[in-house]
């Protein structure tokens, strides 16, 4: 999985509850494809054993500071990482680093790396709040270090809710990929992302849909937001999470999905418009439809298009890519869809295609550019789908003035 395939992370781990969420951390960032060395601090060991982090990183976990054998330790660590991720880090933690301490093997390494260090914090509220812990984690975001805020949830038990939560392990590894990105073509470039379904009412009950679940366009606006862009996802109703860093906004109909990518395409460098808006709408009952003897009649007229609706909002250079699912006819449909929204792509899928379409992990496209030309990516995963086809709005953007 791009940026982590063969890359070298430290995880750092400091003793606090939040322990028990490091080991999912360290299995995401292994099945990411990480070479993975995890530092235990003396206080973490009393929460978590060092052969469960063994057991999901397939790696030892490194010694103490002053073991046997270990005296140069933290100067090969430092020297051979791509990332120090430190998660949890505790008030003390945040102390030591910030004071520059190396009383152990993870401040020590801290002093000996120059790799980029992403720190996520973890405590009691009260603590969090402190002035003295919050000056701290200033300090070493001056230094260049990333720190995030701890998220607000339930604290330890009987502690109630409140700043303090570590957050989840899959918010840490996209925080650690956008941190490894070395492709930065998109740093400082405005991305904007459709996503999902939209839904048009037929009473205050019922509404006319399909079977996107948003995971193609999340894929992609996530694979942005890792790269470096400034990302706002417009999406549906999502069967997924919505990704981390960007800007969402939700919106239920096709109109509310077409006001809200015309409010933010003028200064889109890039549109890739992965929704699957609905291409009907009804008159909408204002009480809900009885079931009676006869089915009742629904009128149908087509929603606003959305690509061809706010193409004159279009910013100079800006690039469009545009996707077609179809069951029939596929290539032929979506050529005629590039050329008359003025697309600089099109991606184009059969839905009936087993393993891609509708709520698949994978997908199977064919990519065709506005000159005519096509390229026909293997089936693969949409995580991998939405970097390959950022890699081509990459190559069209104009040159940064």
């Amino acid at each position: 999985m791009r940026p982590f395939d063969g890359r070298r992370v430290i995880l750092g781990v400091t003793g606090g509850i939040a322990c028990y969420k490091s080991v999912t951390l360290a299995r995401l960032l292994t099945q990411a494809g990480a070479v993975v060395d995890v530092i235990l601090s003396q206080s973490a060991r009393e929460f978590v054993g060092a052969i469960t982090f063994e057991a999901v990183t397939g790696r030892p976990v490194a010694p103490g500071l002053l073991d046997a054998g270990s005296a140069l330790a933290h100067i090969r660590l430092a020297k051979d990482t791509a990332l120090v991720l430190v998660a949890p880090a505790t008030a003390d933690f945040l102390a030591r680093a910030s004071a520059g301490r190396a009383d152990d093997l993870l401040t020590a390494v801290l002093l000996a790396t120059r790799a980029p260090v992403l720190i996520a914090p973890a405590m009691n509220d009260g603590m969090w709040s402190h002035t003295l812990v919050l000056r701290n984690a200033a300090l070493l975001r001056e230094i260049g270090y990333t720190v995030l805020d701890p998220d607000l949830g339930p604290l330890a038990f009987g502690e109630g809710v409140g700043p303090g939560r570590l957050p989840e392990p899959e918010t840490l590894l996209a925080h650690a990929g956008r941190l490894l990105e070395s492709a930065t073509e998109l740093a400082g470039r405005d991305v904007l992302v459709t996503a999902g379904a939209t839904r048009e009412a037929l009473d205050p009950v019922r509404y006319i849909t399909n079977r996107s679940s948003g995971r193609m366009g999340v894929a992609i606006a996530a694979a942005a937001w890792r790269r470096g862009a400034r990302v706002t996802l417009v999406h549906g109703p999502l069967e997924i999470p919505l990704p981390v860093g960007c800007r969402c906004i939700a919106v239920e109909s096709t109109r509310d999905m077409r006001d809200a990518v015309a409010s933010h395409l003028p200064s889109a460098d890039a549109l890739i418009m992965a929704a699957a808006p609905a291409d009907f709408r009804a008159d909408v009952s204002e009480h809900k439809i009885k079931k009676g003897s006869t089915a009742p009649t629904i009128n149908l007229s087509q929603t606003v298009d959305i690509l061809a609706d706010t193409r004159a909002l279009r910013k100079p250079g800006a690039v469009v890519m545009g996707f077609a699912l179809e069951t029939t006819n596929v290539e032929g449909y979506a050529r005629e869809k590039l050329q008359r929204k003025g697309l600089d792509f099109i991606v184009a899928n059969d839905a009936t295609e087993e393993g891609a379409g509708f709520g698949s992990d994978t997908n199977r496209v064919v990519i065709i550019d506005a000159h005519g030309e096509r390229e026909t990516p293997p089936l693969m995963a949409k995580t991998l789908l939405g970097d390959l086809l950022l890699d081509r709005v990459v190559r069209a953007l104009p040159p940064v003035s």
